[in-house]
């Protein structure tokens, strides 16, 4: 793939609107469409290069990634199989009065002529590659101890125009984010070709005892002024099915954090655990009994 100006190749500015984009390509592809334009022999890869110049335009992250890194740098990271993904044709070409289907053909030159969208893609082995569907995206919610454990799922999506349902096995370590495919359980494709795929993304929800970083868990303990100058031993619960005995020593200052390691939550892959940290946070006394002012005060002569 080369180095290729979008906006030069639709005639607009870079500042230029989503509506001013469309209105730009509308017209060059009218002009240069096969079934218009017969009689031009370059039509053809003229109308395959403005399509690919609004399918990257016309998409805000794709945009977003060519004006940032440039058209080299936005060519290494997008294939031009990445470049059509989720770009629908049909709903184009029906508004600009083409029709839906992804295939066209008629006479050129007394020559007859057939054109593929899927022949932007190029040829492959001598077949002609295809445009592949949309991926879906599944937001599925887990709990921590799910996320510890692994655990099997229902999910309930739609393929193909049908209600489907699966179940699917969560491995441990399946935090916010991180993503699970199922191939070919996506959107079909509207140009037969194989239809995209299905991801499940983990969103972990949120639990009254524990703050999720990454892999890492956190959670808060209050102890009194007392403990915290004479040191205390404090129980701290875990999502290992153990309860621990957090030694806090003498002298403690208010939210100091202490590391339990290996506590946390696993990583997807490998063997690797995540730490828990206790908060500790010391609690002030906002009154004070006759008798605990009277034993202050004679702390304070002392020095302390």
């Amino acid at each position: 793939m080369t180095d290729t100006d979008y906006y030069k190749l639709l005639g607009v500015e870079k500042t230029a609107s989503e509506a001013e984009i469309k209105k730009a390509y509308r017209k060059l592809a009218m002009k240069y469409h096969p079934d218009h334009a017969r009689d031009d022999k370059n039509a053809e890869e003229k109308f395959k290069k403005i399509s690919e110049a609004y399918a990257v335009l016309s998409d805000k992250e794709k945009r977003k990634q060519y004006d940032t890194f440039g058209s080299a740098g936005f060519q290494q990271r997008y294939s031009q199989e990445d470049i059509f993904k989720g770009f629908d044709f049909s709903d184009i070409f029906k508004e600009f009065g083409f029709g839906g289907g992804g295939r066209f053909g008629g006479s050129r030159g007394g020559a007859r002529y057939s054109f593929n969208l899927g022949d932007i893609f190029g040829q492959q082995g001598g077949q002609q590659a295809q445009l592949k569907g949309s991926d879906v995206i599944y937001e599925l919610p887990l709990t921590l101890q799910e996320v510890v454990e692994g655990a099997s799922k229902t999910v309930a999506f739609q393929h193909g125009g049908r209600n489907e349902k699966m179940t699917v096995k969560i491995p441990k370590g399946m935090t916010s984010g991180k993503k699970l495919r199922l191939a070919g359980k996506g959107e079909p494709s509207p140009y037969g070709g194989s239809s995209g795929d299905l991801y499940i993304k983990a969103k972990v929800v949120s639990d009254p005892t524990y703050d999720v970083k990454g892999n890492d868990l956190y959670i808060t303990k209050d102890i009194k002024l007392s403990e915290a100058i004479l040191g205390v031993n404090v129980s701290i619960p875990t999502l290992w099915n153990k309860e621990l005995s957090l030694k806090i020593p003498p002298g403690t200052k208010h939210n100091t954090k202490m590391r339990l390691s290996r506590y946390g939550l696993p990583h997807m892959s490998g063997s690797d655990i995540g730490d828990l940290y206790a908060s500790i946070q010391v609690k002030m006394p906002k009154k004070l009994t006759k008798k605990q002012r009277e034993l202050i005060e004679q702390l304070a002569e002392t020095g302390l």
